[in-house]
């Protein structure tokens, strides 16, 4: 890529692009690792470099930090043998690149080049490859146009060999066939609910035996859980608000201060897409208007998202006057232009007009208000935040502390279904699970700016009440549990005895596939439902109030040759061939790796390691 062009102005949308790129490159301020250490591993006559193994981590690293919202440590990668899982990953694509060398598939530096100015990345937001953004890109990763050059040239020349090994992989017609019969097989079944109504009458409540039965048989159901005697001193917000005098100058100077929320002007929710040329963009608003195209796929082609073409709400003020005029001058959403902007001639898409606002202040004062005397309430919990810890510090009991201070005192027995008050915040019940008895209180911040300590005094153990205490919740139970039963065994004997007279108006379903939605059916029906042959009748188990009797009518094959079943049987054959191509590859891969030979520089893999956990 050594082709000179006159530096342009990047746009600030390309740097944010750049920036993601950066990450998918792993570029994380590598440094150097000093001496004569240079790889990591080698496979054949190619290494692995101290800089591509840095990379690999902190890329990886930075992706799981991302996909799973917490920040995740080498250590923990290491714990969970990530980090052999990439060193894996270089070698098996070393020893690919060594492969294609020796045998001399390769490309030629105009596919590179090709490659690389596709790279949507690099590109400008008016379309073309931005030079000045490429260099910055590569810089910012740690690696220089040489080296990335030569890492496009690998990995087409791989995907060159790829293609050669697995090219002509085929799956099985036959099992693709049998699959996607298996999945697109349907059935139709009679579906019957018994009810209350359909049983014989049978007792209302249990004998004493039979109650003392069921409790021993369930002690862990009636179990009460451990609970956590806590005393606690707490200040919140809104615990405090109605100590806070609000002064009206006050309130009306915030009203000023923020008057742009209250008084808005005219807006318009716009896009631009710009072009090379004025006579590009005539082009496209033509083939706008002839309904050849339209705005969304013109972004597309573009190889840019909606996201990056959106300029959010726009005022007149916020526009050059030519521009504004334009799109202020609608009656009605839009597409406007060719417009002159600073990236060239663009078309605007007008989203929504949205007309000027003015709130008085007489509607927004109690929300002012109330906002107000919150905000100082906050600074006052925050102001005062030094002084508790101070006491706590000096052995002041939490008794003490509230009678010094602005702190609320409160107890509570606590589990972890309880969730009232101060149990409703994350940070008093992390706490509370925490605490040990005799450990000395400290000050924890809560979520809305509020202050709490807390002392445990005492810990209840799990344990089941006696049957006496707790009867009528146990009799409850018994008839919930001895209905479920009998409803069950009736609809067991209807199956068995009469299958053609189904109880109540017995619902027909036709066609119903493995996963069909049946509301308030238990998913045990459709899998005994599938599992069964035509004529099968069988009971299904419900809720307290009902349970099923189900008879299986028809089972219908799927027709592969047309509609949805065909379209299945393509995705399922094109899986299969991946999956086989894939194995296939990997397989390639390994014996390519044994061949040419491999080893691993433990020492230099520390070094890289003990240097990252470093930093």
């Amino acid at each position: 890529m050594a082709e000179d062009r006159p530096k342009k102005k990047t746009s600030p949308v390309v740097w944010v692009v750049l920036g993601l790129l950066m990450l998918s490159l792993g570029g994380f301020g590598i440094g150097s690792f000093g001496g004569s250490l240079s790889s990591v591993a080698e496979v054949g006559d190619r290494d692995v470099t101290v800089e591509e193994y840095a990379r690999a981590l902190q890329s990886e690293q930075a992706r799981l930090s991302q996909q799973t919202g917490q920040p995740l440590t080498l250590a923990q990668m290491q714990a969970f043998g990530l980090d052999q899982q990439i060193m894996e990953q270089l070698l098996a694509r070393e020893a690919l690149a060594y492969e294609a060398a020796r045998m001399g598939v390769s490309v030629d530096d105009a596919e590179v080049a090709r490659r690389i100015r596709a790279t949507p990345a690099f590109g400008g937001i008016a379309g073309g490859f931005d030079r000045e953004g490429y260099a910055f890109a590569l810089q910012s990763a740690g690696l220089n146009e040489r080296q990335y050059e030569a890492q496009v040239r690998d990995e087409a020349a791989v995907e060159l060999l790829q293609t050669a090994v697995v090219g002509g992989v085929a799956a099985p017609a036959t099992r693709a066939d049998r699959l996607t019969e298996w999945l697109a097989e349907t059935r139709d079944a009679t579906l019957a609910t018994v009810t209350v109504a359909d049983l014989p009458a049978g007792p209302s409540a249990p004998s004493a035996e039979e109650l003392q039965v069921f409790y021993d048989g369930n002690l862990t159901a009636f179990e009460t859980p451990e609970r956590r005697e806590i005393t606690y001193a707490w200040i919140t917000p809104d615990l405090l608000v109605d100590e806070v005098d609000v002064d009206e100058a006050a309130i009306r100077a915030l009203y000023d201060e923020r008057i742009a929320e209250f008084s808005q002007p005219a807006r318009v929710l716009a896009e631009r897409l710009a072009f090379a040329d004025t006579a590009a963009a005539e082009a496209a608003r033509a083939a706008i208007e002839a309904g050849e195209t339209d705005f969304e796929t013109l972004v597309e082609e573009r190889g840019l998202s909606l996201d990056d073409v959106d300029q959010g709400e726009l005022s007149e003020a916020d526009l050059d006057a030519e521009i504004a005029a334009a799109l202020f001058a609608l009656d009605e959403p839009g597409v406007v232009g060719p417009l002159t902007t600073d990236l060239g001639p663009a078309l605007f898409r007008v989203n929504a007009l949205l007309d000027a606002t003015e709130t008085p202040y007489d509607d927004v004062r109690d929300d002012l208000a109330a906002g107000f005397a919150e905000d100082a309430a906050r600074r006052r919990i925050d102001a005062a935040r030094d002084d508790i810890d101070d006491l706590l510090a000096g052995g002041a009991t939490l008794e003490e502390l509230v009678a010094e201070t602005d702190l609320q005192l409160g107890s509570l027995s606590w589990d972890e279904g309880v969730s009232e008050g101060i149990a409703g915040y994350d940070a008093f019940r992390a706490t509370a699970a925490d605490v040990s008895e005799g450990d000395f209180p400290d000050l924890e911040p809560l979520s809305d700016g509020g202050l709490f300590a807390l002392r445990l005094d005492g810990i209840t153990a799990a344990a089941t009440p006696p049957l006496d205490e707790i009867r009528a919740e146990v009799e409850a139970a018994w008839q919930a549990d001895t209905l479920r039963r009998r409803l069950f065994e009736r609809a067991e004997a209807i199956a068995a005895e009469a299958p053609e007279t189904l109880p109540g108006a017995p619902e027909t379903l036709t066609d119903l596939a493995r996963d069909a939605p049946l509301e308030g059916v238990p998913p045990t029906l459709l899998d005994r439902l599938f599992a069964a042959e035509a004529g099968d009748v069988f009971a299904v188990e419900g809720s307290d109030r009902q349970a099923y009797v189900v008879r299986l009518d028809a089972v219908n094959a799927a027709d592969l040759s047309t509609g949805e079943p065909a379209a299945l049987r393509e995705v399922v054959d094109r899986q299969q061939r991946q999956e086989v191509a894939s194995d296939l590859f990997e397989m390639y891969g390994r014996a390519v790796q044994a061949e040419a030979g491999f080893s691993v520089d433990a020492q230099a893999v520390q070094a890289v390691q003990s240097s990252l956990l470093g930093q």
